[in-house]
C-alpha cells in the first residue's frame, strides 16, 4: 500500500491504494464520487473519463499512484460550488445530448478539455474529439449539436 495525495475536484485529498488501483475504482469506491462511470475496463468506451490537470483521461487505465500532486475533476467538480452547471452541462442539457445518462460525464468532461484547447471547432473536429466516447442512445447528433452550442455560449 502507498498513500497519495492529489487534489480531488479542487480539494486535497490523500488515501492508501496498492500499486495496482485504477483511479476510477479511487475515485468510486473511496471517495464516493459515483458519477465517473466504470464500463469496459480498456479504456475505450470514455465513460471514465476525468480531466488531470486540463487534460481528458481514462481513468480505467490511469493507476491511482500516477494521480500524485496532479488536480484531477471528475463531473462532480464541473459544476460551480453553488450548483451552477458548467456551460458544457448546460448546453447539453439545452440540445437534448442526453438519455440514459451514462455515457454523460465523460462526453461533457472531454468537451470542457477539448474546449479549452480548441474554443471555435467545428463539426468534424468535434466529432474526432469525441471518437473515443461511445454513446448506445443518442445517435451522437444531440452530443455533437451540444459541444458546438457550448463553444458559442462559452466565446461570448
Amino acid at each position: 500500500m502507498q498513500a497519495v495525495e492529489f487534489k480531488l475536484n479542487g480539494k486535497a485529498v490523500s488515501c492508501e491504494v496498492g500499486a495496482s488501483e485504477i483511479l476510477v475504482d479511487t475515485i468510486r469506491n473511496k471517495f464516493g464520487l459515483t458519477g465517473t462511470k466504470k464500463s469496459c475496463g480498456t479504456g475505450d468506451c470514455g465513460t471514465c473519463t476525468v480531466i488531470i490537470d486540463g487534460r481528458a483521461v481514462r481513468s480505467c487505465t490511469y493507476l491511482t499512484g500516477m494521480a500524485a500532486g496532479k488536480d484531477v475533476t471528475t463531473i462532480e467538480g464541473a459544476a460551480s460550488e453553488d450548483g451552477t452547471l458548467h456551460p458544457v452541462q448546460q448546453a447539453f442539457v439545452d440540445a437534448g445530448a442526453i438519455q440514459c445518462g451514462y455515457c454523460t460525464p465523460g462526453m461533457v468532461l472531454t468537451t470542457i478539455a477539448f474546449l479549452k484547447e480548441n474554443p471555435s471547432p467545428t463539426m468534424d473536429e468535434v466529432k474526432l474529439a469525441l471518437s473515443g466516447n461511445l454513446c448506445r442512445c443518442t445517435g451522437y447528433i444531440k452530443i455533437f449539436e451540444a459541444v458546438l452550442l457550448a463553444a458559442k455560449q462559452m466565446s461570448k
